[in-house]
This record gives structure tokens, C-alpha cells and sequence, in this order.
């Protein structure tokens, strides 16, 4: 059985959210914001900037705010931003942000560790956010 190639595909380079964000010591935010800037060199469509998540959680991501700032956004590149709650959407609309992303996972236990909840409470958690951004972005 075969499947046929889809006719599109997107990547989405996650490296300054997904990668950074796991560093156990923070970058600091120039770097993050010359990394940005060298991916847009690249041929990249989709660089995911950073995340508006809890500095308590994830310290890595605190400068969130400074790092949209003062990236050097290249026309024709998409510059998500992750979005888990509602406060982070409400964060991320006051830096005119264009696209967003969500997350959870297809493992209960892994959702737990990384979002503390369950699979079907991060879906619902995700809904306003969704519908909100849908409306707003």
C-alpha cells in the first residue's frame, strides 16, 4: 500500500523555541535573536521564534518579549510563536504576532510531565486559545 505524496508540505524550523528551551543554561537573548536572523538567511519559510509560556517553568523563554522585538523580520518568513494557555496568547498579541502555534502530545504521560495535563484537558485548554487567535492574528 502506498500513500501519495502530499502536493505541499510545511517545515517549520523549531530550533529557536524547541531547541533552546531544553538548554540548561539560558541563552542569552542577543544570541537567540542572531540565530533567528542567520535561519532567515536560509531559505526558510517558518523560523518559531520563541514561546510566551512561564518563566517559572521554562526560564529559557523569559525573554520572549525582547526577542520578537529585535529579530529582523524578513518578508515572505513566518515567525510563530507557541502559545499553550490563554496568558500566552494575550502576551504574544501585543508583539502583532501573525501566526501561532499550540502543542500537546499523543502520550498521557508525557503531556503530564511537559504541560501538566491531561491530553483531552490541553485540547480543551487549546480551544479559546485557537478560537481566539483565529479571530485576533
Amino acid at each position: 500500500w502506498i500513500v501519495p505524496l502530499p502536493k505541499r508540505i510545511k517545515i517549520v524550523e523549531v530550533g529557536p523555541r524547541d531547541g533552546l528551551q531544553n538548554e540548561k543554561q539560558s541563552v542569552p537573548a542577543h544570541a537567540k535573536i542572531e540565530f533567528i536572523n542567520k535561519l532567515s538567511k536560509t531559505g526558510l519559510s517558518v523560523v518559531e521564534a520563541t514561546s510566551f509560556v512561564s518563566p517559572r517553568w521554562v526560564p529559557q523563554m523569559a525573554d520572549a518579549s525582547e526577542v520578537l522585538n529585535n529579530i529582523e523580520r524578513v518578508k515572505g518568513i513566518s515567525y510563530p510563536v507557541l502559545c499553550p494557555n490563554m496568558k500566552g496568547l494575550e502576551l504574544a498579541l501585543r508583539h502583532d504576532v501573525k501566526e501561532i502555534a499550540v502543542f500537546s502530545a499523543a502520550s498521557e504521560s508525557f503531556t503530564k510531565r511537559n504541560i501538566n495535563s491531561t491530553i483531552e484537558e490541553s485540547l480543551q485548554m487549546f480551544e479559546p486559545v485557537i478560537s481566539t487567535a483565529k479571530k485576533e492574528v
